[in-house]
């Protein structure tokens, strides 16, 4: 569910009429998503995402967000352009909630991602990286490896739970990332969320990129790793070193890796395997009784981060220096 806060027909029409995109016609709540509502709004001249931050998404980082697609788009990058109310804002208030409008782009996800879909998104995430040099915002990445440990220390022994032993493994292995995580990688603004779900394929054909709402600037090899770890394992979660081969030489023919970045990769992949191992982990510990949404289960990136720790190379990840 993905409809948190309902809107009546009165308050959508006056949200909209701040707006010069035509009269509204239709609207309808969208399912997929966890954090915030969505909604697709069709009025006589075009479609739209309308989209309202919930209680999870800090206001202050609207902003940099909306800026950022705004940047982007006119950078040429697929992706959802915030649109401006007449007065000039990207930002608006509906329902008591921070909202806002954006176009709305043709395509869907792929769940079985093939190697075509995996060039195509690396292709697409260096231009991301590219277009994106010259934005002027900033935001931290909050879920860096300085935000790995509190994570960790709020699920504590819990873990064991979820996996006999599993509070010492992830121990050992945030001890071990804290001391080599390196510091001097190229960086910029990066997505941080690149899952197949926040990509969208015509056929095979990449039509754009959404959900920027984790993005902030990082080492542009991190989000490489985590688009590693979201693509390139099958599901008995055997890793595909076609995917990732593919995936890499998109990238690098774009935006080829230094020296630093391709030596730092195998590290960077366990360090974005634990990222989302944790969260997963502190959301699978946190679930209220009778909630509505399942969390995803953590297991699934424990199996991820062993392989990862058993790479010595980048080679294995089928790109040659």
């Amino acid at each position: 569910m993905a409809v948190y806060t309902e809107v009546t027909d009165e308050e959508l029409s006056d949200f909209i009429g701040q707006y010069d995109v035509g009269r509204l016609l239709s609207f309808k709540g969208i399912a997929e998503g966890v954090e915030n509502s969505n909604f697709l709004v069709h009025t006589d001249k075009a479609s739209f995402i309308l989209t309202l931050y919930e209680k999870r998404v800090n206001p202050d980082d609207l902003p940099y967000f909306l800026n950022l697609l705004q940047h982007l788009a006119a950078k040429g990058l697929s992706c959802p352009t915030p649109v401006a109310s007449k007065s000039g804002k990207l930002l608006g208030t509906l329902a008591e909630r921070p909202a806002a409008l954006v176009t709305f782009l043709e395509g869907m996800w792929v769940k079985r991602p093939r190697v075509e879909h995996c060039g195509e998104l690396g292709k697409s995430m260096a231009e991301l990286h590219i277009d994106g040099r010259d934005y002027d915002g900033f935001r931290k990445n909050a879920l860096d490896v300085s935000g790995w440990r509190p994570l960790f220390e709020q699920c504590g022994d819990r873990s064991d739970s979820v996996l006999p032993g599993l509070t010492a493994e992830l121990s050992t292995e945030l001890e071990h990332l804290e001391k080599v995580w390196p510091s001097d990688l190229p960086g910029g603004v990066i997505h941080a969320d690149l899952f197949p779900d926040n990509v969208f394929f015509l056929g095979d054909e990449l039509s754009g990129l959404i959900d920027f709402y984790f993005a902030c600037n990082d080492a542009f090899a991190y989000d490489i790793a985590i688009c590693l770890n979201a693509w390139c394992f099958e599901q008995d979660l055997s890793f595909n070193v076609t995917k990732a081969r593919a995936l890499l030489k998109g990238y690098s023919g774009v935006r080829p890796l230094n020296e630093a970045e391709y030596e730092a990769l195998p590290i960077l992949c366990r360090g974005a395997a634990l990222r989302f191992l944790l969260t997963r982990l502190y959301d699978w510990l946190s679930v209220p009784p009778g909630a509505l949404v399942t969390p995803k289960d953590p297991m699934e990136y424990v199996k991820k981060l062993r392989f990862h720790q058993t790479v010595s190379s980048t080679e294995a990840y089928g790109l040659e220096r």
